[in-house]
């Protein structure tokens, strides 16, 4: 979609300083391209793209779990066995339902794995490219099963994370 600054002007009632910055902004996250005589519009990856993007991401998140393995803290321990319980229990009390709810304690998860790795330039890149993926996670817990595979998946890595296997933790994350 084009993002038509004159409607987002008039829509919040903002003048078109904020608009253009709030755009260049998401722009520079890679949520907004700038075309050649079409302007602004939302970032709708090709098939192609998209898989490029799921391919680094999956290396990210890996690296994540395997640095995570070998400097895991105390409190970091615990944040992440949390982060796995509330899944767990998400996925026993809620069945499939609330897929968007589930979606929620899934971004915990995985943001506690990256900042237990400790690496706050790869915590950024997994954010940046996460950002691209955002439909495809959020889609991805509508389908059955896809909820209690998912916390039970979590539960398996987070394993792995807190008896220090860096190889295995980065090989099952990815």
């Amino acid at each position: 979609d084009v993002l038509d600054e004159t409607v987002l002007v008039a829509e919040f009632g903002v003048s078109r300083t904020p608009v253009r910055e709030a755009i260049l902004q998401l722009e520079a996250m890679g949520l907004v391209r700038r075309l050649p005589r079409k302007g602004a519009t939302v970032f709708r990856p090709t098939l192609e793209e998209f898989l490029a993007i799921l391919e680094v991401h999956a290396k990210l998140e890996g690296q994540a779990a395997g640095l995570a393995a070998r400097r895991i803290s105390k409190g970091w321990a615990d944040a992440l066995e949390k982060a796995v319980v509330a899944c767990e229990v998400f996925a026993r009390d809620h069945g499939d339902r609330e897929p968007d709810a589930y979606y929620q304690l899934n971004l915990r998860f995985h943001e506690v794995v990256a900042l237990a790795a400790g690496n706050g330039f790869l915590t950024d890149m997994i954010k940046t490219n996460a950002r691209k993926l955002l439909a495809y996670y959020r889609a991805r817990y509508r389908y059955a099963g896809a909820i209690a595979a998912s916390a039970s998946d979590h539960r398996a890595i987070a394993s792995l994370i807190i008896a220090r296997d860096s190889a295995g933790a980065e090989t099952l994350m990815q």
